[in-house]
């Protein structure tokens, strides 16, 4: 039976170390993850690299909104993950998409052989959620060699694509890991496992931290964010409890 993996979503050097006291297995580092996970800072990546010891997956998206990018926007791609490669990091989070909502395979290609020559994981994020047709886009994926897929099976929330989610474990999870995440916490991934037969989650385990000068004379609050006058971080209790519970299925 292979092992099961927690990955945490971090917004931050302290999210990772959060992540990592807490027990999880890998994160993955990305900035504001109020728009989807950004590309962090090259900072931030040394940092992580230097005070964690546990897999590093680090985001490459430039910008938020879609998976379709433009020549300046993959340009900027390129040249994060070749910044990236640098650092000990375990691999990159990455999607590329055309305008049909099919697997970019010039773009998909071009990322791939920058991180197998520097020998890092390649990881296909939920821009996979957006492609019209699950089934011949992870056949795409697997073609070209990605190590690794993280999606919610095309549905907001994970637990509302399990479905998806089982089928493609059962198709393809001999040929390309398959990561579960989007709304992964405690009280849903004992379902999720014993459903999907999955054994890696991927969950943002997150609370909020307020900052009082968010909101005076003007409002720096994230918009639509319940938490008016905070940020978000990684709760240690959360993901504590959910590496206990993935662990013990």
């Amino acid at each position: 039976m292979k092992q099961k993996i927690v990955e945490i979503c971090c917004d931050s050097l302290e999210d990772v170390i959060i992540s990592e006291q807490a027990g999880a297995d890998r994160v993955e580092l990305n900035n504001s993850m109020h728009l989807g996970g950004l590309t962090p800072s090259i900072g931030t990546i040394k940092l992580a690299t230097e005070r964690c010891n546990i897999p590093i997956i680090v985001m490459a998206r430039p910008r938020g909104a879609g998976f379709c990018y433009n020549e300046y926007q993959f340009d900027t791609i390129i040249a994060d993950i070749k910044e990236m490669v640098k650092y000990d990091i375990a691999g990159v989070a990455f999607g590329c998409l055309t305008t049909d909502k099919r697997i970019d395979v010039f773009k998909t290609e071009k990322i791939i052989e920058i991180l197998k020559k520097h020998k890092k994981e390649v990881v296909f994020h939920r821009a996979f959620d957006s492609a019209a047709d699950p089934y011949e886009s992870i056949e795409v994926l697997i073609e070209l060699g990605v190590d690794r897929i993280l999606t919610s099976g095309q549905k907001p929330k994970a637990i509302d694509g399990i479905e998806l989610l089982k089928d493609l474990q059962e198709k393809y999870g001999d040929e390309i890991e398959i990561l579960a995440g989007s709304g992964v916490n405690e009280t849903n991934v004992a379902e999720i496992i014993e459903h999907t037969g999955i054994n890696q989650y991927h969950s943002s385990a997150k609370t909020y931290k307020s900052d009082p000068t968010t909101i005076g004379n003007v409002s720096y609050a994230y918009v639509g964010e319940p938490h008016e006058s905070s940020y978000n971080v990684v709760s240690y209790e959360k993901v504590k409890e959910l590496v206990n519970i993935v662990k013990e299925k």
